[in-house]
């Protein structure tokens, strides 16, 4: 009787293992929005900010504003938002300021469930805004001394743009978003336009053959920009 057992208490072992070694599906979910303010350039006044939290598998991950745009039907991004401590050295102790602020841009893998932050050259949590297309983005950055603007256009997976052209010199005024208005985007060819105040429009032609990303740390090297 034992004998006859022994191979089927193997076969469920190695079942057991099998299932065992199969990663289970990561839930991702977003919480509720909640209402809150964040300062202006100057920091003397507070506009009204919608953030919502980002959950992996019900544990919060971090917190997010607006809208998140699809990539792949694994990958999509969102904006990051977070408190900061605004308290300074002669506050009382352990009474924290949190503030809120608006950050850069998140990937997340579905797949995974690993959430990461994007690096893009020059953006400016502030002054830029973000328009997404497929894995590109296309967007108005600042320098860090703040005395350049540039218009850029950076490609999930790349460590380097593949537009960055010279726009003159930042505005700097106390409105975010300001520095120029949401690029506009158009495919077939791929393309997209900036205008930078009442300048006039640029277009530029976006050429690649590789625009489904699977891994953020991956650089695509078939990608290039030319100016039309």
């Amino acid at each position: 009787m034992l004998r006859k057992l022994l191979p089927l208490f193997i076969v469920l072992c190695f079942a057991c293992g099998e299932c065992a070694g199969v990663s289970k599906p990561h839930v991702i979910t977003f919480g509720k929005w909640v209402s809150a303010q964040w300062p202006n350039a100057t920091g003397q006044k507070l506009m009204d900010l919608k953030v919502r939290s980002l959950f992996v598998d019900a544990r919060l991950k971090e917190y997010t504003t607006g809208s998140p745009h699809e990539i792949t039907d694994r990958l999509f991004v969102v904006r990051r938002a977070f408190r900061m401590n605004d308290a300074l050295p002669t506050d009382s102790a352990n009474t924290p300021h949190w503030q809120w602020q608006r950050g850069g841009w998140l990937l997340v893998d579905r797949v995974t469930g690993r959430v990461s932050q994007l690096n893009l050259p020059e953006f400016d949590p502030f002054y830029s805004t973000a328009s997404w297309y497929r894995d590109y983005v296309a967007y108005c950055g600042v320098s860090d001394d703040e005395e350049k603007l540039y218009m850029m256009v950076a490609q999930v997976g790349r460590r380097k743009p593949i537009l960055k052209k010279d726009a003159g010199k930042p505005a700097a005024g106390d409105e975010p978003d300001s520095e120029c208005a949401a690029p506009v985007w158009k495919r077939a060819p791929v393309q997209v336009t900036f205008q930078h105040g009442g300048e006039q429009k640029l277009v530029f032609t976006i050429r690649s053959r590789v625009i489904d990303v699977v891994n953020d740390t991956e650089e695509t090297e078939e990608s290039d920009a030319a100016s039309k």
